[in-house]
């Protein structure tokens, strides 16, 4: 399993493990905040806000949370203002890494980036230095325990979504970037309530690391994840299970 795909899984059964939960509410309120400040507050009229709200109730974020963060981001309330940018960067083994980050602070934050990525056998890149080896895509996250495959399955291409695979617990709808909000809703009205929806970025090749430099590429995301400006990482590192059960235990 590959970059992406493989350290959802990861980060999904580290969650159920350490219950980091304040640091993805400060995620998910930054990007309500974003939403609403470029889109408007109201979420019939505002898809990226209306996915950025489901995405905080599959969060269990309570209501004053996510009505507070709206109403920073429209200026009924005073708040921070953020800013959003990418950086790019090679892991060890030449893995390409792609980070997206929402920062009230951009010069704080893109030193904080070259940090990490330094002191776990990376190294921060110019601008499209590996952006070329991804696609844009839309991508939906299904809980595979609650639904089953071909009823999702039927749902979502009924959708529009271009494809879906199930990869461990998870259904992994992938759509167009302009359709993944619209095949969202049509998924919540028929029922099925997905745990999170993304533009994501996906490698169009993969580089297979293990041993010492897959522990370092694994605490490399690790560390980028766990950092509060950070809002995204997306890579095409591809590690077996063998040498990912070495590295978990």
């Amino acid at each position: 399993m590959a970059g992406h795909s493989k350290w959802k899984q990861i980060k999904h059964k580290k969650a159920a493990a350490d219950a980091k939960r304040g640091a993805k509410f400060t995620k998910v309120i930054k990007e309500i905040t974003v939403a609403a400040r470029q889109g408007g507050g109201d979420p019939a009229g505002n898809a990226r806000l209306r996915t950025a709200i489901a995405n905080a109730k599959a969060e269990n974020m309570p209501a004053d949370n996510i009505e507070r963060a709206i109403k920073k981001g429209t200026g009924e309330l005073e708040g921070v203002t953020y800013e959003e940018a990418s950086y790019e960067g090679y892991g060890p083994g030449g893995v390409a890494i792609f980070v997206q980050v929402t920062s009230d602070n951009l010069n704080r934050t893109v030193a904080a980036i070259r940090h990490m990525f330094s002191r776990n056998g990376g190294s921060l890149g110019e601008p499209n230095s590996v952006a070329w080896l991804f696609d844009k895509r839309g991508l939906i996250y299904v809980d595979a325990a609650r639904y089953p495959e071909d009823v999702t399955m039927e749902a979502a291409l009924e959708a529009g979504a271009d494809d879906l695979a199930t990869e461990d617990d998870q259904h992994i709808i992938t759509t167009q970037p302009t359709t993944l909000h619209a095949v969202r809703d049509a998924l919540a009205d028929r029922g099925i309530e997905p745990n999170e929806a993304e533009i994501g970025m996906m490698p169009t090749s993969t580089v297979r690391i293990d041993g010492k430099e897959a522990e370092q590429m694994l605490r490399l995301l690790d560390a980028l994840e766990e950092h509060e400006d950070v809002s995204k990482v997306f890579s095409n590192f591809d590690i077996d299970a063998e040498t990912l059960a070495a590295v978990d235990g």
